[in-house]
């Protein structure tokens, strides 16, 4: 009786599939690093934090012209952190194609009706992106007296991402992160892996990505 011979893979195929392995080993230790960074992330105010401006992030805008759930909560942790220090607080975010206003207008609104006084805040509705909203905040610091070290509040996953971008553009920086609900986690987790590898491709690899 003959013995049929073990077929070997197509090298080619051995090749593909060692690159998806690692792919996906790669993947998914950015995104543990990324959990074991967000749980360091503070989530309440240290009051021994010290800073001269807070930066708060976007995030979606409802039909309504109201913020998001997960942006209520970063503005609501900005408004815990301007009543700990009354400080110039800096709203980012440009208007996406499903949103009726510039994300920083209504996030604006909201802090003044907040009780944040409206001279205390800084718009910058210009920016898409992480990037942009920590160098649009920065042009817009510069004209505010003493200004050294900066909050950043966003959501927990997004924190040390912001840090590390506003270091890299020679601010002194700290961060209070809000929740995430729990039916976007996957999505914004994946997101949040795909954005680190990009800003590492930018800044390590200087690679086009903007």
């Amino acid at each position: 009786m003959k013995k049929h011979k073990k077929r070997k893979m197509p090298l080619a195929c051995r090749v593909i599939i060692t690159l998806a392995l690692l792919m996906i080993l790669f993947f998914s230790g950015v995104t543990g690093m990324i959990l074991i960074r967000e749980n360091q992330t503070p989530k309440e105010l240290n009051l021994e934090m010290n800073y001269d401006a807070i930066i708060v992030l976007g995030a979606q805008v409802k039909p309504d012209r109201t913020p998001s759930v997960q942006l209520s909560w970063r503005l609501d942790a900005a408004v815990n952190a301007y009543e700990h220090h009354m400080v110039p607080v800096v709203v980012c975010g440009a208007q996406g194609a499903d949103e009726p206003m510039p994300e920083a207008e209504a996030m604006k609104l909201y802090l003044i009706e907040a009780g944040v006084p409206e001279e205390k805040i800084l718009t910058d509705a210009d920016s898409f992106n992480t990037r942009q909203n920590i160098e649009n905040a920065k042009r817009l610091l510069e004209n505010e007296n003493n200004v050294r070290s900066v909050l950043i509040v966003t959501s927990d996953y997004h924190v040390p991402r912001a840090i590390s971008l506003a270091r890299d553009a020679g601010l002194e920086a700290v961060g209070l992160g809000s929740p995430c609900l729990p039916q976007y986690w996957i999505k914004n987790h994946f997101r949040e892996t795909l954005a680190w590898i990009k800003y590492w491709g930018i800044k390590y690899l200087h690679l086009p990505l903007e």
